[in-house]
């Protein structure tokens, strides 16, 4: 056998045999199709047995969690081999008969540890011979703080922490490593159309400049820079004019499925962005119980972004600073730390004030991420078991890289506690788990922010507190208004949470005779006693040129809802939820849990199309011995990748983020030589123009300052200026009122 990781390894390299010698990936080719914010991924995996007899290959895929795995094919030699979805074991007894028999075959499934890692089987490849493995998945793109829609493509599968079983010893399992430190070349492509002009696209990686291919900007095109290496995650930011524009795209069956059925039905795919009223959001909540939860493992101690200094555990300690000093007065908060234990800085939530502020940045300076593996379950369970505080809505937020084994027990947990709190997470540095990291939001009903960059740390941490500070939204439904001859079937699990400006997808199947005529959605909401609506009218003529798109998403996202709802009941509702799955997921051509991808080629060269199997049974196991020299999991850390995390204070070499960590708890800053320096002047000439006292008067200075220097950045520090605002009224009359 020959397995390859995708990422960055530190002990044994690329596609290896089971001797550990080296075969390696040639490359890899991704073209990215994004049609507003929805992407389609094409990858190519080329690589070649060296050997001089057959082979069989083991790739690990790295997937985005909410991925629409659509389509597998393989090029061996001169042999095109198509993969179907089948049921898994059926697929697996082909696997094992096509390659006793030698014949070509080639298996590819989702891992039973996470929808995000995916497992490619590739049999008998002959001595001398080339493979070129085809890949398709379709996906929605996050929208992010700044609004643009962010496209990640994972290069890297992390070590996984999975608490130890006592009946075990000491022992754990790592069930997915990562790649070789000499990765292969990597060709990255993207189109990207709009119905709104395109403005501008980023990415953490070198890029070719951007290609307008219209007049108007709606359509265009970027490549990575020549020479980059799949050594790191690739990000691309991309940005549209007038972002939250609701819309609704229908799309056609498929002319060859059964009228009816959800391939052979137009679907619907409906985003909205509801906005509330202002009277409303002006009046931000001062209360609540802010619970901080950060992970301070051993993976903590990665740089945040290749070639910088900085760590996650480092940069998780300036979002937490920055949480802290933007808390208001009256609420109540604590935080908790974890590893393979965890800590908490007082024993219950205090009420914030300066002197709980103090005592508790200074704890937050001196942590590092020496706490071990990344058990984030028993911290969580005695958090859901403290009683909330009487009239301070509980909202957890949790900082983490996100690498668990035991995530499914994790994510249950939370969502068995939404009633009781919101919760919004933060993924620091690259390589994060981002199934794991949106998942846990979604179920705790709040957000989930990616923080892989020091200079994108503000805004991200100040929206999800805004949204932490607004009130809960309730009585949420969804009515539709169509044609009397069109009924519509809702795919997308009822909404349960509404946060200001983030989007709302609803995907719907319409029966019927669907035609020109106009159709009409309404989203329905109370929000701190007041209701609303947000309404859209949109056409029922389906779209033209997008394919089956949106028909596999929305296959996907009732896939996922129904293998939640198979594993959570037992029995023989179990078994009837996984039998439904396995009809939607063939019907569709959509992966799942209890399915899998399987194609078989004679050895004439001519096609067999078939199901896939998943890798044999000690697969992972064989995956955790080949990290080579790696003893534990602490050793895996000392590799020249890594740095520890030994910084004793936290960075404020930014000055917005300098003057952020000089504010009071109450709202105030006093006149102090470090607050001159932001200023960019002297004490002694900060104090000769002092008309008030100290405090008003440095108060004022600091929020000339930001009003004069860094309107540009008003979204990272409107609640700072707030809160300094109430507190200049409260000491110093009307004459403020101003601010």
């Amino acid at each position: 056998m020959i397995c390859l990781y995708i990422g960055t390894n530190t002990g044994s390299c690329g596609l290896i045999t089971a001797q550990k010698d080296p075969v390696p990936l040639k490359s890899v080719e991704v073209e990215l199709e994004v049609r507003d914010h929805v992407a389609t991924v094409v990858s190519t995996l080329n690589y070649e047995n060296k050997e001089d007899k057959p082979l069989e290959a083991v790739f690990v895929l790295p997937l985005p969690g909410d991925a629409a795995v659509c389509h597998f094919s393989a090029q061996i030699g001169q042999t095109q081999i198509v993969a179907e979805v089948k049921e898994k074991q059926k697929a697996r007894e082909e696997y094992d008969d096509a390659l006793s028999s030698g014949q070509q075959v080639c298996l590819l499934t989702e891992s039973d540890e996470s929808p995000d890692i995916f497992s490619l089987c590739v049999g008998s490849l002959p001595p001398g011979e080339s493979a070129s493995i085809r890949l398709e998945y379709v996906t929605e793109l996050a929208v992010q703080a700044d609004d643009g829609l962010r496209f990640c493509l994972p290069a890297v599968l992390n070590p996984r922490y999975q608490p130890q079983d006592p009946s075990l010893g000491s022992c754990f399992q790592v069930t997915s490593v990562p790649a070789s430190l000499e990765p292969y070349s990597l060709s990255f492509s993207a189109r990207v159309s709009s119905p709104r002009p395109v403005s501008k696209v980023e990415s953490n990686c070198s890029l070719d400049p951007l290609q307008y291919l219209n007049t108007d900007q709606t359509q265009a095109t970027v490549k990575l820079a020549a020479g980059h290496k799949f050594d790191r995650d690739v990000e691309l930011l991309i940005y549209y004019k007038d972002a939250h524009q609701p819309t609704a795209v229908v799309e056609a069956g498929q002319a060859s499925a059964e009228p009816g059925s959800l391939m052979g039905d137009p679907v619907v795919m409906v985003s909205l962005y509801p906005e509330f009223p202002q009277s409303v959001m002006s009046s931000t909540a001062s209360c609540g119980e802010f619970v901080f939860l950060m992970d301070r493992s051993g993976s903590m101690g990665f740089r945040i972004k290749r070639r910088s200094l900085q760590t996650c555990i480092h940069s998780a300690k300036d979002t937490l600073l920055l949480l802290l000093k933007s808390l208001p007065m009256g609420c109540y908060f604590n935080i908790y730390s974890f590893g393979s234990r965890y800590e908490h800085i007082f024993p219950k939530s205090v009420e914030y004030s300066r002197q709980t502020m103090e005592e508790a940045l200074k704890k937050v300076k001196k942590m590092k991420a020496d706490l071990g593996e990344t058990e984030i379950l028993e911290p969580l369970k005695h958090i859901y078991s403290q009683p909330c505080i009487l009239n301070q809505p509980r909202q957890l937020f949790v900082l983490t890289r996100g690498w668990v084994k035991n995530d499914k027990e994790v994510i249950d947990l939370v969502k068995k506690n939404s009633s009781s709190h919101r919760c919004f997470s933060f993924g620091t540095g690259e390589n994060t788990s981002y199934i794991f990291i949106n998942k846990i939001s979604k179920e705790g009903g709040g957000h989930a922010q990616f923080i892989t960059a020091t200079d994108k740390i503000q805004p991200k941490v100040m929206q999800s507190l805004q949204f932490a500070l607004q009130p809960s939204v309730i009585d949420i439904s969804v009515t539709w208004d169509l044609p009397k001859e069109v009924s519509v079937t809702v795919l997308t699990p009822p909404i349960t949470s509404i946060l200001q400006g983030q989007r709302s997808l609803i995907y719907a199947q319409l029966t019927g005779q669907v035609g020109a005529a106009e159709g009409c959605v309404t989203l329905k909401y109370s929000l701190a006693g007041h209701p609303s609506e947000n309404q859209l009218h949109f056409s029922l003529r389906p779209a033209e040129d997008t394919g089956l798109t949106v028909h596999m998403l929305a296959a996907r996202t009732l896939i996922r809802s129904l293998e939640m709802e198979a594993r959570d009941n037992k029995g023989e509702r179990d078994e009837e939820m996984k039998k439904v799955v396995e009809e939607l997921s063939i019907q569709s051509g959509v992966s799942s849990a209890f399915t899998a991808f399987i194609a078989v080629s004679k050895s004439s060269g001519e096609a067999i199309q078939g199901p896939l199997i998943p890798p044999p049974s000690d697969f992972w196991h064989i995956s955790a011995a080949l990290l080579g020299q790696a003893q534990n999991y602490h050793d895996i850390h000392v590799c020249n990748f890594l740095i520890t995390a030994t910084e004793s204070e936290l960075s404020v070499k930014d000055p917005l983020l300098q003057l952020v960590s000089l504010l009071e708890a109450s709202g105030c800053w006093l006149l102090k030589p470090a607050l001159a320096s932001v200023l960019g002047k002297t004490s002694k000439e900060v104090a000769n123009l002092k008309p008030a006292s100290s405090e008003v008067w440095a108060t004022i200075l600091a929020l000339i300052w930001l009003h004069g220097f860094k309107m540009d950045a008003k979204d990272e520090w409107e609640l700072l200026a707030m809160k300094a605002a109430s507190w200049l009224r409260a000491h110093n009359g009307n004459k403020t009122n101003k601010y």
